[in-house]
């Protein structure tokens, strides 16, 4: 199955504020290695999908404040493929506008497809093979996702419930089947529930469409927002000017909405939307607990270092998570499961079971008037 009809879209947005002080806003979590392989998230993502899509097919949409990192670290990126926000307004404005422009300039039966900036993919071939699926769903009228297994009662992902299976419907997608329904973070006891059945899956959030299905579906459920969309989309290619003046007068006021909810979800009451399972070792890095699980171990105690370990010297210490991120030493001396992030302006101590809570810090940080380091 050739993928010529394919593009990729890459939401580069959000802060990662439950990484902090290492992702910022000014330099958000997409534009750091946190894996230490020699590749930033954005740097992986984008080569993950030129090489089944080429690279001229591959699109980002991000921050305008992000743009010329983004041309930095993505060399091989078309000069016409960012679509840079002047104010985040989430997934569902960012693939729209991105499939809006992209169909203006090659017909509205290409498949899209949105894959964020910051995923850890470890199987690149079955990955590939998810795609392939998901872009045959999407040929047929699907909005296609690709559902992660879910390998543990996770709370800190949504969930796919699988219904029939399509292989009769999508010949070419023959572990395709229908979704049923989307299920908001569950408490554990759910999860665990959800887990035994074997018929939910982690929602990733890749998302696989023909641009006239998902553009018919936004006129449907969120018409002020497809009618703002289309009148930038209209302008984008006319020079910098128009397209400077259309985003003035439409963006802003362009609702705030994540794609599951605009069109993921009432589409998928309506039968509309398939799930093609995702078995090629997925992370998506929220804190720096998921970051130390993917990191090695630098010692028996379990200690992971992200950054150069020659900085970190330990004593009676054990299962930290290290960020030497200021070029100087860090003494660890009966420190146990903690994390522990340095960086030039600010330093981050906290439990490692309590990574999620970062962004509350952040918040208070916000109240204390730290806006500076934020």
């Amino acid at each position: 199955m050739t993928l010529d009809d394919f593009y990729a879209i890459i939401p580069a947005g959000g802060v990662g504020t439950r990484l902090w002080p290492l992702s910022r806003k000014a330099r958000p979590k997409f534009l750091f290695d946190l894996l230490g392989q020699g590749q930033t998230m954005i740097q992986s993502t984008f080569a993950r999908l030129a090489s089944i899509c080429g690279p001229e097919h591959v699109a980002v949409s991000t921050g305008a404040q992000h743009v010329d990192a983004v041309r930095q670290q993505l060399p091989h990126l078309g000069e016409d493929a960012v679509f840079a926000e002047p104010i985040p307004r989430d997934s569902t404005a960012a693939i729209a506008l991105a499939t809006a422009v992209l169909a203006r300039r090659h017909g509205d039966q290409i498949v899209v497809g949105s894959f964020a900036a910051d995923h850890v993919v470890r199987d690149e071939g079955a990955f590939t093979m998810s795609v392939r699926q998901a872009v045959a769903a999407a040929r047929a009228g699907y909005v296609a996702t690709i559902g992660i297994a879910a390998s543990r009662p996770s709370t800190a992902f949504g969930y796919i419930h699988q219904g029939r299976s399509l292989a009769e419907d999508v010949p070419d997608a023959p572990d395709a089947r229908l979704v049923t329904e989307f299920v908001e973070k569950p408490d554990a006891a759910t999860a665990q529930a959800y887990l035994a059945t074997g018929e939910y899956r982690w929602n990733a959030g890749m998302f696989v469409m023909r641009a006239d299905v998902v553009l018919g579906c936004l006129q449907r459920y969120k018409p002020d927002l497809y009618e703002a969309v289309t009148t930038i989309a209209q302008a984008w290619d006319q020079g910098l000017e128009p397209r400077q003046a259309a985003m003035d007068q439409e963006w802003a006021g362009i609702e705030k909405i994540a794609f599951d909810y605009a069109v993921a979800e009432p589409l998928s009451a309506a039968g509309g939307v398939a799930v093609v399972p995702g078995g090629f070792g997925w992370d998506d890095i929220g804190d720096f607990n998921s970051v130390a699980a993917l990191l090695p171990s630098s010692n028996r105690q379990n200690i992971k270092i992200l950054g150069d370990s020659d900085q970190v010297s330990y004593l009676d210490s054990a299962g930290d998570v290290v960020v030497p991120a200021a070029g100087r030493a860090i003494a660890l001396l009966g420190v146990n499961d903690m994390v522990v992030v340095d960086t030039p302006d600010a330093l981050l101590i906290a439990p490692r079971s309590r990574s999620q809570e970062v962004k509350d810090m952040v918040s208070k940080l916000s109240e204390d008037g730290q806006e500076n380091i934020l």
